[in-house]
């Protein structure tokens, strides 16, 4: 069967392209047709041009769309990609970064968590409710893929707004594991398994083993721990940085709780109201301004290459292997899916979503519970719930005195008074985004 796959916000920097190269490397979705979505016609031309160019120099068998209605991508969808950011992303998330810092409010990042979490949320949510709204009219039975950030906040509005939407998170920091677990233990990937949890950038690895003899990976990785991750230089999100780079949080998290943190400080740091204490600051601004300069600069490449070779196996993104094991009803797993919790982590609550593996097949995503999770990062986890809950209800509501609440639970808020006039500054900074809360 040819399947439609839409892509929403097909003219974004780095995922259109990536995910356009993604499936062109896939013989079992040869036939599919990849509508490419966006409502900016420009950036969307781009995207179509440049897959197009490919496409006929690879000579791989899938038809491209293109177009800026909505609607029409959306008729008869198998499969939804949502990759999109609502106003001038970088402009925005300086405002969400540092206006907090002049408050006292030091947040690490302002991207996902804390008070820049909350509004990139009540900025990108809108946004996504009215794409999920079509799609609800129009192609109910479609699996929709969430990839826009911040994860947490996006995923459990959606899920709460829409129920019965097949809606699944999708995030790539599991990855790390795949480049860091072969070194670490002296073997290959294929020999190991691994689980891991909790939160969408706010994850620990819970076990490893060998798959040849059953034991247990962690004393390796506890003895090798400060060693490797001193000098491991890392690669995030194409940047190779110096060093031990963005290890400050890392570090202490592993330190006190004895599990190995799925992802980096700009990440994980953002969920603690201790991070800013401990955080490599340096190694984060450096990312952030590397980051910012090769997105502002995208279509200026004279190459695209490295999302189209053919001799590059490894996925930008995780979604093909998903959808092909949806089409083929393969019942592999999956080892990080951003979905409803039911009991996948018993120490959260239902409706809050969480990370956690998934066996795929052609009924959907089922989540793997996570067995015996500590309870000590547990009540980390724990402590965004509030946050979470009440970012939803101010954004469903319409509500700034929701907002002012979702301000409060945050544990990275210390100060009433700052977070009040906090958000009064930036529903003013950002009213043409922000001006539905009343």
């Amino acid at each position: 069967m040819s399947n439609r796959i839409v892509i929403i916000g097909a003219g974004s920097t780095n995922f259109g392209l990536g995910i356009v190269g993604d499936f062109f490397k896939s013989k079992i979705l040869e036939g599919s047709t990849l509508v490419l979505h966006d409502i900016n016609a420009k950036t969307l031309e781009n995207t179509k041009n440049i897959a197009l160019s490919y496409k006929e120099k690879l000579g791989v068998n899938f038809e491209i769309q293109a177009t800026t209605s909505r609607s029409e991508a959306l008729k008869g969808a198998h499969f939804c990609l949502i990759s999109i950011e609502v106003g001038r992303r970088f402009d925005l998330w300086d405002q969400d970064w540092k206006t907090p810092l002049q408050y006292g409010i030091k947040q690490v990042y302002g991207e996902n968590g804390g008070p820049g979490g909350m509004f990139h949320a009540m900025r990108q949510v809108p946004a996504i409710i009215e794409i999920c709204e079509d799609i609800e009219k129009i192609c109910p039975e479609a699996f929709v893929f969430s990839y826009s950030n911040p994860m947490q906040r996006i995923c459990h509005a959606l899920t709460t707004r829409f129920p019965n939407l097949k809606i699944i998170g999708l995030c790539h920091e599991v990855k790390s594991m795949d480049r860091q677990l072969p070194t670490l233990l002296e073997t290959p990937l294929e020999n190991i398994e691994f689980e891991a949890g909790g939160l969408n950038h706010f994850s620990i690895l819970l076990k490893v083993n060998y798959k040849d003899t059953g034991k247990d990976g962690y004393p390796i990785i506890r003895e090798k721990f400060n060693d490797y991750y001193s000098t491991l230089v890392n690669d995030h999100e194409g940047f190779i940085s110096k060093p031990g780079a963005e290890r400050g949080v890392f570090f202490e998290l592993f330190n006190q709780y004895n599990y190995l943190p799925i992802t980096t400080d700009s990440h994980i740091g953002e969920y603690l109201p201790w991070a800013y204490s401990v955080a490599d600051h340096d190694g984060i601004l450096d990312f952030y301004e590397n980051y910012k300069r090769k997105c502002l600069n995208y279509y200026e490449n004279d190459s695209y290459d490295e999302y189209f070779d053919p001799k590059v196996k490894e996925p930008h993104e995780r979604i093909v292997p998903i959808i092909e094991n949806i089409v083929n009803d393969t019942n592999a797993l999956e080892h990080a899916v951003n979905i409803p919790n039911k009991g996948f982590i018993e120490c959260l609550p239902s409706d809050i979503v969480v990370e956690v593996p998934a066996i795929i097949n052609k009924s959907g995503i089922h989540g793997k519970k996570l067995e015996n999770y500590p309870k000590s990062f547990g009540a980390l986890l724990n402590s965004q719930v509030g946050a979470i809950q009440m970012t939803t209800q101010a954004i469903l509501n319409h509500s700034k005195k929701d907002a002012l609440f979702a301000l409060l639970a945050d544990p990275v808020v210390h100060d009433a008074k700052a977070a009040s006039l906090l958000l009064d500054t930036m529903l003013f900074q950002q009213n043409d985004y922000l001006g539905y809360l009343n």
